[in-house]
């Protein structure tokens, strides 16, 4: 007997329900499909580190992972064929591009005869699992965390022994397009794998778990674990994490923890709400009056706009395929509430730059700051981009890092170079609007709408 494993958000070996399944078969085809739909749609960072985690995940698996290239529902049953396979093993998929796949897939092996089983997800709880006491989805996230907490998850899954690898030979044109998408990343990619998370991992709780609590929001210091590109991925569970996590006291676990909860709220939302994706969740803003993106928008994207804060947030997104999430919002709000554009315009640049680009973490978040969203930031909330470059960025240092045009200026002076005599000496720019002004916009468009 023979099974296909059919990897996708789940490049790992370790704590892999669906390998564990697989194995009780028999002999075993790990198999990652290239699919031109969306390897054309992503933006060259993204198909950069996808591209290096693939090539990891075969060095993972001994050289034994199988690289296709076409349309999944092509390419599964013509492998499984070719294999002898009775079944074919997944992690189960809740995005909505996802479902629709696998639904494709499933259907053309249901016709051969073959099984399509799918294993656990790439969350600690799978999407869909925790509901309200009525049956019925959680809208607001610390209810969630609550009851996701309360109903716990599984440890993590141990490693089948003594796998008999079925090894077949891989399209040398898919290995080809994945070794030159690393070598054509216009970042500088992390090392990927799963040992290199799991490194990162133990780095993180040995030097910086401990201050988690209070420095995870100051994006001039290095206090995050920087684990999300390897999560994404499925480099790393976050059962593992939890795991490591579970008896370890003080406030930076637990917020780390909670950090984690985030990401499995908005899996769950988009799971009960595939629109939502690239749709208001809420329809309450659904009239808002939004500007088309222009040469604002292209300020904006290109770090540009003469706000310090913003502008090094960008800068280090095209710089490194990241941004620290406490940026993120706030670029995320100059967009949406100083420069009136509609979220989903900023999500999918964030979508085409990051390495950790998540379709439900990502425009959820957005959805937070632009007041679209569940457990959203009132609309009314605009963040100050001054007051919060001086509140996280008190020393300056981020800005400094990314905007080399403001390095002559010191502390918290950055924030603010207009009021220097030498603040624009250097190149940067005028500020393209004037936020008080803006803010009171933005607030003048929600009483149209509520009028």
């Amino acid at each position: 007997m023979s099974a296909i494993l059919w990897l996708r958000r789940d490049l790992r070996r370790g704590d892999h329900p669906a390998l564990l399944k697989a194995a009780e078969s028999g002999s075993v085809t790990p198999l990652f499909v290239l699919d031109p739909t969306l390897w054309e749609s992503g933006g060259p960072v993204r198909r950069a580190w996808l591209a290096a985690s693939v090539l990891a995940a075969r060095d993972a698996y001994d050289g034994a992972l199988l690289i296709r290239r076409g349309r999944p529902e092509e390419v599964v049953p013509a492998v499984a064929d070719e294999a002898g396979a009775v079944s074919v093993h997944v992690s189960r998929e809740t995005t909505p591009a996802g479902v629709r796949r696998d639904e494709r897939v499933g259907r053309v092996l249901a016709g051969a005869g073959v099984d399509l089983v799918a294993t656990g997800t790439p969350y600690a709880v799978g999407p869909g699992v925790v509901v309200t006491g009525g049956g019925t989805p959680f809208k607001v996230f610390t209810p969630f965390s609550r009851a996701w907490r309360d109903h716990g998850w599984p440890t993590p899954a141990t490693e089948p022994a003594g796998v008999q690898w079925n090894r077949l030979a891989s399209d040398p044109e898919a290995e080809a397009l994945l070794e030159e998408a690393v070598a054509a990343s216009p970042v500088l990619l992390p090392e990927a794998g799963e040992s290199a998370a799991l490194d990162r991992w133990r780095d993180f709780l040995e030097t910086g778990l401990t201050a988690y609590g209070s420095q995870r929001n100051r994006p001039d210091r290095p206090g995050t674990s920087w684990l999300s590109p390897w999560l994404k991925v499925g480099a790393v569970h976050p059962r593992t994490l939890l795991a490591d996590l579970a008896d370890i006291p003080g406030e930076g676990a637990r917020r780390y923890v909670t950090e984690l909860a985030w990401r499995e709220f908005y899996a769950d939302v988009l799971w009960h709400n595939p629109s939502s994706a690239w749709q208001d969740l809420r329809p309450a803003l659904a009239g808002m009056a939004y500007d088309e993106p222009g040469e604002a928008f292209e300020a904006w994207r290109a770090g540009r706009t003469g706000f310090p804060i913003v502008d090094a947030g960008m800068r280090q997104l095209l710089a490194t395929g990241w941004m620290h999430n406490r940026v993120r919002m706030i670029t995320a709000s100059f967009l949406t509430k100083d420069l009136h554009v509609w979220w989903p315009h900023g999500a999918r640049h964030f979508l085409d730059h990051l390495l950790d680009g998540d379709i439900a973490s990502n425009s959820h978040g957005w959805q937070w700051v632009a007041g679209t969203g569940t457990d959203a930031s009132p609309y009314f909330r605009v963040f100050n981009p001054i007051t919060q470059g001086i509140r996280f960025d008190p020393h300056g240092d981020y800005v400094r890092r990314w905007v080399p045009e403001l390095a002559h200026i010191e502390g918290a002076a950055v924030h603010e170079p207009w009021l220097l005599l030498d603040g624009l000496t250097q190149g940067y720019p005028e500020r393209i609007v004037d936020h008080a002004e803006e803010r009171t916009e933005a607030l003048s468009r929600l009483a149209a709408l509520k009028a």
